[in-house]
């Protein structure tokens, strides 16, 4: 029988072709009945229903052959034919069974399928699909109406999916590729499927199309562009969308295309992505969209109208990836600004290759330091023997980069690296040992010059943000940056204003970032340090830095040994000019009795007399240290209780009053004493027992009682606003054999903690804690 004819209004496959691929199902032709009632078919959001795109699922299948003639009858009948159960897979190009037999033996095309409807008739309600295949109706009977639809909106998304795929794969004249795809993003913004893959299959095709399709014009571009930018308001361009943005920001920076297509792509892309690693073409076009606001008439002003944009009008930004994303897109961006030039010199993976992961890291040489790697093959020995000839200039270019190393007799003398890690060499050790690599000057193109001023500028307004600020400093706490961006004078110097604003802050976490991860690494304290690569400006920073850090830094004794260690010629040399807060060092180094060389506190000595700041604080420091000694010599009471009440200015002029240097056995139980007071119980040496029991003593006080008095055996901090962060401190006091932390923050983890470390700790009370 042939299955073509129809009992009236024409072939149903010429109807199916007229339609859109967007448009509507087609009414049934008159003359086709369909039982008592007509078939009933689903409009879409007719009921604001919303379900998930099926990729496979159970469901029952009965295929019927017949001429369509004679559907009516067959529907209306009450001796339908069997069903069977089938496992369907939805495929990209067609409807198959996970076990082949039966009605389902061969697949179903898409393609083959004419019309799929939903079905209802009056004597015997079922929860049917008809798919009018050529020869015959496939049904499919769900367990309940919203599985059946569900069926329904997947198949008809497939069918029309594929379609699509068919049309625009071969496309002939490029107004109808347009129209075609303007009504592809129609059907995914209308449609009742929520997955992922509604709006990135219409995305890939469209993807697919330009990457076949290069030579189009750039207006076909923007047309293109504008057509899909409502499905782009939701979902992040796949892989090969983005290369086709980052050439369409490159080419024409000053479209309009990029302000109002790209802007909310942008915006949504660094709110939501979570890892550039895994899709690093998202992050390269970031950085070409802002390059491309760089490159109009306002400039800077557009980029940091969308930095603030970003970080919205209130104080606090809400949305908490911002931040991190801009670092990742600046660090990329700077990086690509000395990729050919890094690639020249260590031969380390350029950010292609790192994108799409073509070389492995086994591969390549071992990084050398950079004082290694300059061409001249008699570099080593002429460093070695600084007498001997002079070098000779030696000149590394490339189509970006042009780098020139003066020769050695305008170089300064070498320094001395400090101990860090033998297999990987020390970042200023890379940069200054060298006498000819202390006078390399680096010098970019245009075009990488022009990056870097954005980038930079990038990171300066990030760090204007109070909010955004202690994350900001996190984040280039370990240097982030490559050898050579720190070699450029121009990087460091414009760099420098977000490392004063690091130093400016009042708050310990932004601050303390400027200090290195852990010993043997270099942070931006020792880069901007007298000495370091990016010192300009003869330590002024370097002096706020140390002002800042002394401030909050609990472990001042400990900060002291390492400026002794590594920075005490600067310190020196920044007192014999007047600086306040280096003539304090200096003498806070003699007090603590850091110095044990005496020439060395001969030579302090010497410093701190030749000007009249440092001759005053010297001399007071010499007051102190008598008044310390005569305490000692003269003795004192044993034991000693504050009255109720008292403050810490009643503790300090009690303990000037008289000699204490016997005193073992201080209680300042149920007085008003704060933190402040322990700048004077550290000038207690006899001192064991000391009763702090409902005071407001707190976690920075304790932290210098256990620096200083190590020698302490009874230890009473009930009820005082001690936490974890001071009672940590504890553990370097051995001599603790009582302690007493009832009703403190004290956590179990703590507790444990301090329990290993204290080995004489023989009474403890922690009721009314966690560790209780």
């Amino acid at each position: 029988m042939d299955l073509t004819s129809s009992s009236g209004g024409g072939d149903p496959r010429q109807i199916e072709e007229t339609k859109p691929l967007l448009g509507g199902d087609v009414p049934a032709p008159e003359g086709t009945k369909m039982g008592a009632v007509p078939c009933r078919r689903a409009l879409l959001l007719c009921n604001g229903m919303r379900y998930k795109l099926l990729q496979e699922g159970d469901i029952q299948v009965c295929v019927i052959r017949h001429p369509r003639t004679f559907l009516s009858k067959i529907l209306t009948s009450k001796f339908l034919r069997r069903w069977e159960p089938h496992h369907l897979t939805l495929a990209d190009n067609s409807l198959a069974s996970a076990t082949p037999t039966g009605y389902m033996e061969n697949s179903v095309s898409y393609s083959a399928i004419e019309d799929v409807q939903l079905l209802s008739w009056e004597n015997a309600p079922k929860y049917c699909l008809q798919l009018t295949i050529p020869g015959g109706t496939v049904l499919l009977q769900a367990a309940n109406s919203y599985l059946r639809d569900q069926w329904f909106h997947s198949l008809q998304w497939k069918k029309k999916i594929y379609k699509y795929k068919k049309v625009l794969s071969n496309p002939s004249r490029w107004e109808v590729v347009l129209k075609e795809i303007r009504t592809l993003v129609d059907m995914a913004l209308t449609s009742p499927l929520q997955d992922d893959s509604i709006n990135q299959a219409p995305l890939e095709i469209v993807s697919k199309l330009l990457s076949e399709n290069t030579n189009l014009t750039t207006q076909e571009h923007e047309n293109i562009i504008v057509a899909i930018a409502p499905l782009l308001e939701n979902n992040h361009p796949p892989p090969d969308l983005c290369e086709f943005f980052c050439k369409h920001c490159r080419e024409r920076p000053r479209s309009m295309v990029v302000i109002e297509v790209f802007t909310p792509v942008v915006q949504r892309i660094l709110k939501h992505n979570m890892d550039f690693g895994k899709c690093p073409r998202l992050r390269l076009f970031t950085q070409e969209y802002i390059l491309a606001l760089n490159e109009l008439n306002a400039g800077m002003e557009v980029v940091k109208k969308f930095i603030q944009s970003m970080h919205g009008p209130t104080g606090h930004c809400p949305h908490p990836r911002v931040l991190p994303n801009l670092v990742a897109v600046c660090l990329a961006a700077i990086y690509s600004c000395y990729e050919e030039f890094i690639n020249s010199r260590d031969n380390s993976p350029s950010l292609k290759e790192i994108r799409n992961g073509c070389q492995q890291p086994c591969d390549r040489k071992p990084t050398l330091p950079l004082r290694l790697l300059h061409p001249s093959p008699d570099l080593v020995s002429q460093e070695a023997t600084l007498s001997e000839a002079r070098l000779k200039s030696v000149v590394v270019a490339s189509s970006e980069i042009h780098v020139e190393v003066e020769p050695a007799s305008t170089a300064k003398p070498a320094l001395t690296a400090s101990a860090g890690d033998d297999n990987e060499p020390n970042l200023i050790d890379c940069l200054m040992v060298s006498p000819a690599c202390s006078t390399m000057s680096i010098e970019l193109g245009p075009q990488a010059d022009r990056t870097l001023g954005c980038y930079v500028e990038i990171l300066k307004l990030l760090s204007d943000y109070d909010d955004w600020r202690p994350s900001l400093a996190s984040l280039l706490q370990p240097i982030p940056f490559p050898k050579e961006a720190l070699a450029h004078e121009k990087f460091t110097k414009e760099l420098k204003y977000v490392i004063q604003r690091f130093a400016e802050d009042p708050r310990q976490e932004v601050h303390s970032c400027l200090l290195s991860v852990r010993a043997g690494k270099d942070g931006w304290f020792q880069l901007y340090s007298p000495g370091g690569v990016a010192c300009d400006d003869d330590g002024e920073l370097f002096a706020s830095m140390v002002h800042i850090l002394m401030g909050s830094c609990y472990k001042t004794k400990k900060f002291l040994l390492s400026l002794a260690e590594n920075k005490l010629g600067p310190c020196m040399l920044l007192a014999l000019r007047g600086n306040q807060t280096m003539v304090e060092i200096l003498c806070l180094m003699l007090e603590y009795n850091i110095i044990d060389n005496n020439d060395t506190q001969l030579q302090i000595i010497s410093t701190l007399e030749s000007t009249g700041a440092g001759k005053r604080m010297y001399e007071q420091l010499c007051d102190r240290q008598r008044e310390l000694k005569e305490l000692q010599r003269k003795g004192g009471p044993t034991r000693l209780t504050l009255p109720s009440k008292s403050t810490d200015a009643d503790l300090a002029r009690l303990l000037s009053s008289g000699s204490f240097g016997n005193l073992e056995n201080l209680s300042l139980a149920f007085t008003n004493v704060t933190s402040a007071c322990a700048e004077h119980l550290i000038k207690l040496p006899s001192l064991k027992q000391l009763n702090l029991w409902s005071t407001q003593f707190g976690d920075a006080g304790l932290r210098l009682l256990s620096e200083h008095l190590t020698m302490l055996q009874v230890l009473n901090l009930c009820e005082t606003p001690v936490t974890d962060a001071g009672l940590l401190a504890l553990s370097s006091m051995k001599s603790l054999c009582s302690l007493n932390m009832n009703s403190t923050k004290l956590s179990a983890d703590t507790y444990e903690d301090l329990k290993a470390k204290l080995p004489n700790l023989k009474e403890v009370d922690v009721r009314y804690t966690e560790a209780w």
